[in-house]
């Protein structure tokens, strides 16, 4: 059985981690400094979550262009988030497809760090095994 049960459940999680990292005094304007939008999307459940370059998020289908893609199953992301599994790994793995400019990715991956201190406390809360 997959993390999260429901694409809706998925959102809740996602949307509160992806708006705690937008919220957070330096990575939220790095973010938007890096003038990119990151699409997630998300199989089992299946949905999308955008982070847009002017630090929304979006949890649904949106009508934005997306400067990078990233394809992975909800159960790889929560293991990202708990950092079971690296990016470099996982795009090895395959578990991550990116499509797009992905130094412009890598060069984010420092600003993570809030998101990841973050994202054990937001899945317990809702509920998550973590």
């Amino acid at each position: 059985m997959p993390v999260f049960n429901s694409t809706e459940k998925m959102y809740e999680v996602l949307g509160d981690l992806f708006r705690t990292l937008a919220s957070d005094p330096v990575a939220g304007p790095k973010f938007v400094e890096s003038n990119i939008t990151i699409k997630f999307t998300i199989h089992e459940p299946d949905g999308y979550i955008w982070l847009d370059k002017d630090g929304s998020v979006v949890c649904g289908p949106a009508e934005l262009k997306p400067t990078i893609e990233m394809k992975l199953s909800g159960d790889t992301c929560h293991r990202f988030w708990l950092q079971d599994i690296s990016m470099p790994v996982a795009l090895a793995k395959g578990l991550i497809k990116a499509k797009g400019p992905l130094p412009k990715v890598i060069k984010l991956l420092p600003l993570l760090k809030p998101a990841y201190a973050a994202y054990p406390a937001i899945a317990k809360q809702h509920g998550l095994s973590v």
